[in-house]
């Protein structure tokens, strides 16, 4: 399992370095906290090397919405299957288990203007889901979005889940995001 470094995350997630064993994929997740597309003509080498690692054919430009290819290579590294069509975020919402609301480092899936989004609940509070996720402001990081917007949760079919998994409320720091890119 990948390490992640929680003194480079946001002050309001620093605290996921200090509580115990997290779920793999949001561990994984993290090893990639800051991973930036390229802007422009140019590519992430290693947004890139995500969907050979991940099996996803077909993606070549980091200029494609790549959170659905995140969650790819975050659940092939801890040892879930990913399902048919990953790269299309509501088809997410086929993976793992069903969940009647969300727990730390469960998938979540969002409608949005055009589609869809995808990425792992982090925590909430009265307005918002705290979720960790790429492409989210064209790199992997954190976003509050609206809970309306929820389509789906699932959760990883564990044997055994870690103590970490469940409800964490946050402040409502930051804004709303819209339309994650």
């Amino acid at each position: 399992m990948s390490g992640f470094d929680a003194k480079v995350l946001p002050a309001a997630y620093r605290w996921l370095g200090s509580i115990g064993t997290l779920p793999r994929m949001l561990a994984e997740g993290l090893a990639l906290y800051g991973v930036r597309e390229t802007a422009g003509a140019g590519n992430t080498s290693a947004i890139l090397d995500w969907a050979r690692e991940a099996k996803v054919a077909g993606y070549r430009a980091d200029a494609t919405a790549w959170c659905g290819l995140y969650l790819a290579v975050v659940a092939r590294r801890a040892g879930w299957a990913v399902p048919d069509g990953p790269l299309w975020a509501l088809n997410w919402g086929k993976f793992g288990v069903a969940a009647d609301r969300p727990m730390l480092g469960d998938v979540m899936t969002f409608v949005r203007p055009g589609g869809g989004h995808v990425g792992l609940y982090v925590g909430e509070d009265a307005a918002a889901w705290h979720v960790l996720g790429g492409n989210q402001g064209n790199a992997v990081g954190f976003a509050r979005i609206a809970r309306g917007r929820m389509r789906a949760v699932r959760r990883p079919p564990y044997r055994l889940a870690p103590a970490t998994v469940g409800v964490r409320r946050l402040a409502a720091a930051g804004g709303l995001s819209v339309n994650e890119a």
